[in-house]
């Protein structure tokens, strides 16, 4: 069964650790997450973004395999399945298809806009006890063509949108997709602390997971960060370990050409990566 992540956050922000956002794009990610939440006893946030939805074919699609996972894997860790970076008219599709949870992004409208959608999603996401994460200030980086720069959120506008009745707030603060330049500048922790006074009992989201170094990530969670969304490690780890397959060649040995042989080896490299995360955030044993 899916649940909201509104009460897995409320209570990771409440025991400061935080709950692992990883991105599916497939079977064998989807596989490879539950599977790892449950070995971890660990709450999970299945994230799917607008193009990774279109890839496996539509957001039904997506509700049907992950709930029959849950099932026919006896998940018994919570599971919210989660809409990334939603745009207005796929925030209210995945209402309709059967997600969980729901992130409308409307970062991009000038605020009073911003407002008005967020209060229109929460509306028809609460009547389904769905829970909303709305963003302030576009995180940067690429993710599905949205391009940011990595602004720091204005702390007045936060509370704006935290006073709607969201459930998270994802708040730019210096984050961004993908891998990180070599002059990154680090979080902006002096932001954050405002943020998390501004808006508490929130809990923050912090996308762009992938390449924050490690005590940055646990500085972040003290200060109030309770979500925090992993994609490009998980799909960098599959790369190598598939990539290690194929060089070696072992998809020339016997059957090794079975998709089943080819993708087992990302998919532990997945798994791998999860488990490290969920140890990281200190999520394990907390379902």
């Amino acid at each position: 069964m899916l649940v909201s992540a509104k009460e897995m956050l409320q209570k990771a922000k409440a025991g400061k650790y935080a709950v692992g956002q990883f991105n599916i794009n497939n079977l064998e990610w989807t596989k490879a997450i539950l599977q790892t939440a449950q070995e971890c006893n660990s709450p999970v946030i299945l994230g799917v973004s607008e193009g990774a939805g279109k890839y496996m074919t539509g957001y039904k699609t997506v509700v049907g395999m992950v709930k029959g996972m849950i099932e026919e894997m006896n998940i018994t860790v919570p599971v919210a399945l989660h809409l990334d970076h939603g745009s207005y008219e796929h925030a209210k599709k995945v209402i309709e298809a059967g997600f969980s949870s729901v992130m409308f992004d409307g970062s991009h409208y000038a605020i009073d806009e911003n407002i008005e959608k967020t209060k229109e999603i929460i509306a028809l996401a609460n009547e389904k006890g769905i829970s909303v994460e709305a963003e302030v200030g576009s995180i940067g980086g690429e993710e599905d063509g949205v391009v940011g720069a990595g602004e720091v959120a204005d702390v007045a506008e936060c509370k704006m949108i935290a006073d709607l009745g969201v459930d998270m707030l994802a708040a730019g603060i210096g984050n961004i997709h993908g891998k990180y330049p070599e002059n990154w500048a680090g979080l902006n922790f002096d932001v954050l602390a405002e943020i998390s006074k501004a808006t508490d009992p929130m809990p923050l989201v912090l996308h762009g997971g992938t390449g924050i170094p490690e005590d940055m990530i646990k500085k972040a969670i003290s200060l109030g960060v309770s979500k925090i969304n992993v994609n490009t490690e998980c799909q960098l780890s599959f790369a190598a370990a598939t990539r290690k397959y194929v060089e070696a060649g072992k998809d020339l040995e016997g059957k090794g050409f079975d998709p089943r042989k080819l993708l087992a080896p990302g998919a532990e490299a997945i798994k791998a990566t999860v488990k490290e995360k969920m140890e990281l955030f200190g999520s394990v044993n907390k379902a």
